[in-house]
């Protein structure tokens, strides 16, 4: 059985500090000694100078990217799967579909790459082609060596055994008067491409060898007349004895047929990155068994049938640092969202079940985190104190920004003590860790941490960036705003912001492109002709930025009455 993924704890797109010491932290906190499930930290996002300085100080490793969780044909088709080959009978297929209760089989060639199927269909219209198709119902297209293998036959002479025939079965049960008229009447059928299954009836082998028949079956492991099969080598007829009775021999020589013949060669194949809610739409329609995976070289990889398509997805997702899907990894709708830990406004993702949603009034995830450790008299190791109070420092400013909470600091001197680790020394190192804005393109600045919010139908997005001063932004300003332009034009928003914040001052400055309505409607100093706004005191995206942005929208989309 292959081994199930494990529950993946994710904070948002483009992830700050908090977001990714979260997920390790929480991930840790999960992962207790006896748990049914395995717990992983990942990011679905770049990490940064910050979040690099905080894993080196505490030496843990970068969360698991995790780009998209979508579910796949990959995440629901079968990789252990029973195939046919070309050269393969209907028999042996058969034996296949009746051991594993299968419908159909994919059919490869020697390179593994799919070239068809076979359904129990496909073979049902073989062995029973209709009431005008007795020719059809005797014929098959096999080799001797097949028929052999089929029937497990005792060769007493055989010529050319592995070349592939079209032949007629026929059973010389009657007179030898009447026998004759088989090669004689409207459907005639040569000598050389008959077979005649006959038991201890003397004149019907003499017969038989006599007129050059391709292949003689004598039945029921019956001797055979050494004369007779001497008279069969210089006739170049072929002798073997089946073990069977007269109706089984001939059900099986028929069901020795080669498979490449009645093989359906129009098939639906996917690819193992197929979306799943695309798949589904194609294949609604369709009435095959059984639906073909290959890889790019056009290898059979697995298989899929509509009933794995309605079975729940297994793909399960903790939500931490943000509760809003439109920040969240891509496809999270799409699967199983076990927990939120968040600290933000609500955005009330939907789920199928209850589950387990903790959103706290505080000024950092960690903080939540922390907090749990501490309920659960749990101790969490030096480095996982580390990294929360980590998180904490950087999405509080150091207890300094408007979120911050008596338990955000009740919790970072709980987590000092355990980490052994200075405040301020620590948070030194976080704030001094690299200039966003030095160390990065302006179009990675202002996608570095970059949330999406909507508002009264208004699609918008808010990044910041906390420096120490506001000198590189000074001089990077005419490059951010061209950058802030082209991602909301290529993201479809109607308004894109960028909040700079200089950490010194705990002052802040507003960039904004888009919609004039929205941006006319802010009521701060504009410093310039970009729309650039003077905002101080403001600091906090979320607990300031986002809720004036969002008192904005809602005033201009409230209908004015008049009188």
């Amino acid at each position: 059985m292959p081994a199930k993924k494990p529950t993946f704890i994710v904070g948002h797109k483009n992830p700050d500090a908090d977001s990714i010491c979260a997920a390790i932290a929480y991930a840790d906190y999960k992962s207790v000694p006896g748990a049914s499930k395995e717990y992983l930290a990942t990011r679905c996002g770049n990490s940064n100078a910050r979040i690099d300085a905080i894993l080196n100080r505490f030496q843990l490793p970068l969360p698991k990217f995790l780009q998209d969780v979508t579910p796949r044909v990959r995440d629901i088709m079968h990789k252990d799967l029973k195939r046919a080959s070309l050269d393969h009978t209907c028999a042996e297929v058969l034996e296949v579909m009746d051991e594993f209760d299968f419908r159909s089989l994919p059919v490869v060639d020697e390179q593994e790459s799919l070239v068809g199927t076979i359904s129990i269909f496909d073979l049902g219209e073989f062995f029973i082609p209709g009431p005008t198709g007795s020719k059809k119902m005797r014929h098959v297209r096999s080799s001797f060596n097949h028929i052999i293998r089929s029937l497990k036959a005792e060769v007493l002479t055989i010529r050319e055994p592995d070349q592939i025939i079209d032949l007629f079965v026929r059973v010389g049960a009657m007179d030898i008067r009447a026998f004759g008229n088989f090669f004689q009447n409207d459907d005639y059928i040569a000598p050389d491409n008959s077979v005649i299954i006959v038991g201890d009836r003397w004149d019907i082998q003499e017969k038989s060898i006599q007129l050059g028949v391709r292949l003689l079956v004598i039945t029921g492991g019956l001797e055979v007349d050494d004369d007779i099969v001497e008279r069969a080598v210089e006739k170049g007829v072929s002798i073997i004895v089946s073990p069977h009775d007269t109706a089984t021999t001939a059900w099986t020589i028929r069901s020795a047929t080669k498979i490449d013949d009645l093989m359906n060669q129009k098939f639906v194949q996917f690819t193992p990155n197929d979306r799943l809610d695309t798949v589904s739409r194609k294949v609604r329609d369709l009435k095959d068994p059984l639906f073909m995976v290959v890889d790019d070289k056009k290898k059979l990889v697995g298989v899929f049938s509509k009933t794995d398509l309605i079975k729940p997805i297994e793909t399960e997702i903790i939500l931490v640092d943000h509760n809003e899907l439109t920040q969240a990894v891509t496809g999270a709708a799409q699967v199983n969202i076990l927990e939120v830990v968040d600290h933000h406004r609500l955005g009330n993702p939907p789920t199928d079940q209850p589950i387990l949603f903790i959103n706290r009034p505080v000024g950092s995830s960690c903080t939540i985190i922390a907090d749990m450790y501490r309920q659960s008299n749990r101790i969490p190791s030096a480095k996982i104190a580390g990294i929360m109070m980590s998180g904490i420092i950087s999405d509080t400013l150091k207890l300094k920004g408007p979120t911050s909470t008596p338990l955000d600091e009740d919790m970072l001197v709980w987590l000092a003590g355990i980490a052994n680790e200075d405040i301020d020394a620590l948070a030194d190192m976080i704030f001094n860790s690299g200039s966003v804005l030095v160390n990065m393109s302006s179009e990675e600045a202002i996608r570095v941490d970059c949330k999406q919010f909507e508002e009264c139908g208004w699609n918008f997005s808010a990044a910041q960036i906390e420096e120490l001063g506001m000198g590189n932004f000074q001089k990077k300003s005419d490059a951010l705003y061209t950058e802030l332009e082209k991602y909301r034009i290529r993201e479809g928003l109607s308004m894109s912001v960028l909040l700079v914040t200089d950490i010194n001052t705990q002052n802040s400055v507003l960039l904004t492109t888009g919609e004039e309505e929205i941006i006319e409607a802010i009521e701060y100093e504009v410093i310039n002709a970009f729309k650039m706004y003077n905002l101080p005191g403001i600091v906090s995206r979320k607990k300031q930025l986002i809720p004036y942005l969002s008192t904005v929208i809602k005033k201009i989309s409230t209908p004015v009455h008049t009188q």
